[in-house]
């Protein structure tokens, strides 16, 4: 039965460029998308670039042009790098056009007239050269309950207290750097706390599958138990100057960027609607038998979970069907940086010449229906591509085709289907659509992958290269090629909504019409001519990643100073890797935690300390670092220590430092130490670590 299915992915906000990160979701939506679609169900894919609030108004100011001018130039970068990884929306839209405005403002009226918003004054900072009320993460200081230095409006990184702006000690504005004020104003808010919404949020949370189990649990730490109301109510108005759609009857105030973002889905779909001639309330009406499901990341869940759904169902629309959120990626293990160039633009990877569809199936190898994270390992990245998409599966067609071609006139004769291999793909490709449909795509490459190395023992054991030279056994040999060309068909069609290009491809070499789902119940005719064989991958060099990296790497130190997100709004760059804005009076290059973590440093042992001959300032040391062994380093120390007194100290090392060359031997690492402004004696102090720390543990 043919099914009626609406899909999003969230908005990217419109102040980056799409990187890999970003990529895990729209691949992954995207795959879903295509195989729902090659089942014959009319499946709707939209999406749109977010495009309000304060950090888009901002970074035009700073580069000298309108807010309006600026999306637009990002909305045609956005579709030039999805279209490169060929994530196919049926439509990519914006949030600033009428037809969001429209229902905003309606979605606006019903809640108000439902008595779901009320207005209140409220206290908060405001710039008084910026003449600007600031959002939380515009405004930082010392942290209220731990000290530590610069840190936002709403928790600190140091030591993860949770807290108002209003509570900060020395607080600055990061637009401008002056001391902001307390100003009272107006604010708009959507009363979540009301026990309407309390209760349908409950309901709609844990029933029915609408999230995964983690998502749900996570959702009623949220709620809290019945008669404990956590949820407060939300506030949705912001001050001008602001970008963004102003609140009908309220002149000065715009729709907080949040409330407004997720309406951007239904504006998408109204605009594609007016082109596909659709039926808008067939989808959204509040009996709607349609489906509509969300693929987001896990860190905007709350927003997508508890205010959009009550949002839509007090405003009497429908709700989603579901809502699946995905995890975040890293890459060789870590947070992207761009320190090490792992913070990989889409445009930068198509500009390297990799191509984009080894990325996709190698997050389709990785992907679950769970939030857990992903990693791009890039060694394993080449390694599994080279061995399952060249190695495997696109060298059964190469080694068959060239004899079908030249010996056969590129005829097929009647292919067995009654062969094993054949046989192994028709009675797992159910299992594997199964598979597909629950999101589990790394279950479902699994299977494929297996079925394709059956395909190869079967190639393997009729020898075709030995048939071609054997007179009299040519009949032999193109039944032999034509059940490796149905094969290769087979697996193709299996894995076209991971590798559409390449499933292209393969039609345009197998001269058919493109691959449904059914056709794999089907083997091609007796007859059927083929195409010459031409290279349907390339293998994935080393050199290439390297560039890729090397493209990519960044100096922090040379890294402009940049405005970070307000809270709560969409946020293109999950990782939080650039420096933070300068402000007038703080000394030094500010990095973030990524940068910090990315120094390994470890507690160990001093076991040897000699002096080096010819040297006026250098200590050899041999330090024990537990599991990671033993490390030779040269540490300027000679002046302030004797190196009888140093052996068996414990003190702190950077264990991931280049080894360096020396006149003396090779440095394989650094020892910490503290020292005056000049770094002169006798104002050099090793670090040590308190007793009880042992060698290789890891300082954080």
């Amino acid at each position: 039965m043919s099914r009626k299915i609406l899909v999003t992915s969230a908005l990217p906000y419109a102040n980056g460029a799409i990187h890999l990160g970003h990529l895990v979701e729209y691949i992954q939506t995207d795959i879903w998308v295509r195989f729902q679609k090659m089942r014959g169900h009319q499946c709707w894919y939209v999406c749109a670039d977010d495009t309000h609030g304060t950090p888009v108004m901002l970074r035009a100011e700073k580069e000298g042009i309108t807010p309006e001018a600026l999306i637009e130039r990002v909305h045609a970068e956005h579709t030039r790098d999805f279209a490169g990884f060929h994530v196919g929306f049926d439509n990519y839209y914006s949030t600033h056009s009428e037809e969001t405005r429209a229902c905003a403002n309606e979605i606006y009226a019903r809640l108000q007239a439902a008595g779901l918003i009320e207005t209140r004054v409220i206290e908060q900072y405001y710039d008084p050269l910026k003449r600007m009320f600031l959002p939380d993460r515009y405004i930082k200081g010392d942290c209220p309950k731990c000290g530590a230095r610069d840190q936002y409006g709403d928790n600190c990184e140091n030591c993860g207290a949770a807290y108002t702006a209003n509570e900060l000690h020395n607080p600055y504005s990061v637009v401008s750097g002056a001391k902001p004020e307390l100003r009272q104003s107006e604010h708009y808010f959507f009363r979540l706390s009301d026990r309407r919404c309390q209760g349908f949020l409950r309901r709609w949370t844990q029933g029915e599958g609408r999230l995964q189990s983690e998502a749900a649990n996570k959702l009623q730490e949220w709620l809290g138990e019945v008669g404990e109301s956590k949820l407060t109510d939300w506030d949705i108005s912001r001050e001008a100057p602001y970008f963004g759609f102003e609140i009908p009857g309220a002149p000065g105030k715009y729709f907080y960027v949040w409330l407004d973002a997720p309406i951007g889905y239904m504006g998408a779909f109204k605009n594609l609607c007016a082109r596909e001639g659709l039926d808008f309330d067939e989808y959204w009406g509040p009996d709607s038998t349609t489906e509509l499901y969300h693929f987001i990341g896990k860190d905007i869940l709350y927003f997508h979970a508890l205010f959009w759904p009550a949002e839509l169902q007090h405003a009497g629309y429908r709700t989603p069907s579901k809502i699946f959120a995905h995890g975040f990626l890293t890459v060789d293990g870590a947070k992207m940086s761009k320190s090490r160039g792992t913070f990989i633009t889409a445009e930068s990877y198509l500009a390297q010449g990799l191509d984009p569809e080894w990325l996709r199936y190698y997050y389709a190898a990785k992907l679950s229906s769970s939030m857990e994270d992903i990693d791009l390992n890039l060694d394993d990245f080449i390694a599994r591509v080279n061995s399952d998409l060249v190695g495997k599966f696109v060298n059964i067609a190469s080694r068959a085709a060239g004899f079908i071609v030249k010996r056969f006139a590129g005829q097929l004769c009647t292919c067995d289907q009654s062969l094993p291999a054949i046989q192994a793909i028709r009675d797992r490709s159910a299992q594997i659509a199964d598979h597909y449909e629950a999101r589990e795509f790394s279950k479902a490459i699994r299977e494929i992958m297996a079925l394709t190395d059956i395909a190869n023992q079967y190639v393997d054991s009729v020898k075709p290269w030995e048939l071609a030279r054997q007179p009299g056994r040519e009949s032999e040999l193109q039944v032999a090629c034509t059940s490796a060309i149905n094969l290769f068909r087979l697996l193709a069609i299996l894995l076209k909504p991971v590798l559409p290009a390449l499933a292209a491809r393969a039609e345009a070499f197998l001269n058919v019409a493109p691959f449904v789902w059914q056709d794999g119940h089907t083997v091609l005719a007796a007859g059927h001519a083929i195409n010459a064989y031409q290279h349907l991958l390339t293998r994935v060099d080393k050199k290439q990643v390297d560039a890729l990296i090397d493209a990519n790497r960044q100096s922090l130190g040379a890294t402009p100073p940049s405005v970070p997100p307000a809270a709560g709004e969409p946020q293109p760059e999950r990782q939080a890797d650039e420096p933070s804005a300068a402000v007038a009076g703080l000394g030094g290059t500010q990095i973030g935690i990524d940068d910090f973590l990315a120094v390994d440093l470890r507690v160990a042992r001093i076991v040897e300390a000699t002096r080096v001959e010819g040297a006026d300032k250098l200590l050899r040391l041999l330090l024990d670092i537990g599991p990671l062994g033993s490390r030779q380093v040269f540490a300027g120390i000679k002046a302030a220590y004797e190196p009888p007194a140093l052996v068996g100290r414990l003190t702190v090392m950077v264990a991931n430092l280049a080894p360096r060359k020396m006149k003396f031997g090779v440095s394989e690492g650094m020892i910490l130490a503290a020292s005056d402004a000049d770094g002169q004696t006798p104002g050099i102090f090793l670090l040590s670590a308190d007793a009880g720390a042992e060698p290789g543990m890891r300082v954080k």
